[in-house]
């Protein structure tokens, strides 16, 4: 399905009467899908991220109900059919497949002391690519928190909205992400990236000016799941490395050194492999804080080969890349007219993130996709993408 956002409302509605009889009572929201522009794997290594909310996402149609059932349609997922639950001892099942991700925001909300009083209807459509990396389980968390809200009139901010977010992905789902997906989710601004200091949630937001060139993202189809990928592990050799440095300097995380500080004290890192994880984190930490530095002088040439190399050292000292990212990389990189390219979102799989002048977006999508297809033998997506808003609601109670 395809289209504009007011033929997505219509399409969804429809189906809405569809599998739930009618519409009445219900109503429509949206939530954006995000692509991180540099900063990555440093957002559980207290460093800092500059992602931006995208005009793709997830969209409910949701309604409230009288009990205390919850009943569940995907139409991304219309195999499964309607799945059926309770706000009542919620816990997460295998058999529970994607709402595993809903529902673990409502027992969330319980956790923090906001207890859900009644079910409710949903159905969900995304335009995001599933498995690409950019962010659908953290944009249906949100895109629940905030009907929760509306719903029932919680006190909680947007900022909240995102907390729980990752809450509910941690202690529910089992996977140790960290804030930032569900904060650029959250916190989106239209035609701005939010470079937030993952430390102390401390953010500003930072106008991205691409006079003549988009956001290309590219989609390897390869898919990839983060709680079975290696992504716990990269975290457990960052912690490593990270105690032991604070053997020899007082920092809180790997975010508290630069690069000077680092090569001074990196000696104090007992394995070769734990190096260069936490020179990673350290290192583009660093080229993120330049980065955003470069956009506000206007700097995107600067701004491009400081994605390349955030992309090298993914491949080489964080070792998250594979063959699909970095052949889509390498691809984009001999083009002329690509201002920068790397991958984005936890790696293993997902997608590569470009800016890319106007007039070279046809034929970086002829040329790398070309090349993707004969090297890995499946093709490659791509979505020229805006910078978008927050969640919102997308029409009143029908």
């Amino acid at each position: 399905m395809s289209g504009n956002q007011a033929e997505i409302k219509e399409q969804i509605l429809k189906k809405f009467e569809e599998v739930f009889g009618d519409t009445k009572g219900a109503k429509v929201y949206f939530a954006p899908g995000r692509v991180n522009m540099i900063g990555e794997h440093t957002d559980y290594n207290g460093g800092h991220v500059f992602p931006c909310a995208l005009t793709i996402g997830t969209y409910a149609v949701a309604r409230k109900r009288e009990d205390d059932q919850l009943r569940f349609y995907s139409m991304n997922f219309e195999q499964l059919g309607m799945m059926e639950s309770s706000i009542v001892d919620l816990k997460p099942e295998k058999e529970a497949d994607w709402t595993n991700y809903p529902k673990g925001v409502i027992w969330a909300f319980g956790e923090k002391g906001y207890q859900v009083p009644a079910g409710m209807d949903l159905l969900l459509y995304g335009n995001i690519p599933n498995g690409s990396g950019l962010s659908s389980s953290a944009s249906v968390e949100v895109l629940t928190g905030f009907i929760l809200r509306d719903f029932f009139g919680f006190g909680v901010s947007n900022q909240d909205l995102a907390l729980i977010g990752q809450y509910s992905e941690n202690k529910f789902n089992g996977v140790n992400c960290g804030i930032m997906d569900q904060f650029a989710i959250a916190m989106g601004k239209e035609g701005h990236a939010i470079f937030l200091d993952t430390a102390d949630l401390s953010y500003e937001y930072a106008p991205i000016k691409l006079e003549n060139a988009r956001i290309v993202i590219s989609c390897s189809n390869k898919k990839r799941g983060l709680g079975d990928s290696k992504y716990n592990e990269r975290r457990s050799e960052c912690e490593t490395a990270l105690a032991e440095l604070q053997k020899v300097v007082g920092i809180n995380t790997l975010g508290d050194l630069n690069e000077e500080q680092f090569e001074a004290y990196q000696s104090a890192i007992q394995d070769e492999v734990r190096v260069k994880r936490a020179k990673h984190a350290v290192y583009e930490n660093q080229r993120t804080i330049q980065a955003v530095e470069a956009l506000k002088n206007n700097d995107i040439e600067l701004f491009g080969k400081l994605m390349n190399a955030s992309h090298i050292s993914l491949q080489n000292d964080y070792e998250v890349t594979g063959i699909e990212l970095d052949t889509l990389v390498e691809e984009a990189w001999k083009i002329e007219g690509v201002i920068g390219s790397r991958m984005t979102g936890a790696g293993f799989g997902g997608c590569t993130v470009s800016i890319v002048k106007t007039e070279a977006i046809d034929t970086f999508i002829e040329q790398v996709g070309a090349a993707y297809q004969e090297k890995i033998g499946y093709a490659a997506d791509f979505y020229v993408v805006e910078i978008g808003d927050g969640p919102s609601v997308l029409s009143d109670v029908l």
